[in-house]
């Protein structure tokens, strides 16, 4: 049985740093996951290794965003079978991006439908089928 609440924000954000120290030699200092409706945001500070900040600091900052968007790309099929594991769903996209100052990279996936255990409120357009064509208000879809 998938994890839902808490437990799965934890597990999920646990394994991405564990990806991470595992590949890069380090993992970030800190690290948060959001899971709303059926998109999953891990969101990773302070991850930079020794030798990155060392480019960054050299005036090559470029070449550290690119290394860390191949890397990504190679990651991946891992990153999309651990959440698929522990979430259930498909993940229908993974988009991953560095940021240099702050130092921070987010992980997004997006899935097949709604994590368990987590909601969304999508307001429909006025003039969808769906609104309620006494009032003209969008009607709420949960």
């Amino acid at each position: 049985m998938p994890l839902i609440g808490g437990r799965l924000m934890a597990e999920i954000t646990n394994r991405i740093v564990a990806f991470m120290r595992e590949h890069y030699g380090r993992g970030p200092i800190k690290a948060k996951t959001y899971v709303l409706d059926n998109l999953i945001v891990c969101v990773l500070t302070d991850g930079f290794t020794a030798i990155e900040r060392t480019m960054m600091e050299g005036g090559q900052p470029d070449r550290v965003l690119e290394m860390r968007r191949g890397f990504q790309q190679l990651m991946k099929e891992r990153y999309t079978e651990m959440i698929e594991e522990l979430t259930g769903r498909k993940v229908l996209a993974f988009l991953s991006q560095a940021h240099v100052e702050p130092d921070l990279t987010i992980e997004m996936f997006l899935m097949d439908g709604p994590v368990p255990g987590f909601g969304a409120l999508e307001l429909v357009h006025p003039l969808s089928p769906e609104s309620d064509a006494e009032d003209g208000q969008a009607a709420p879809q949960v």
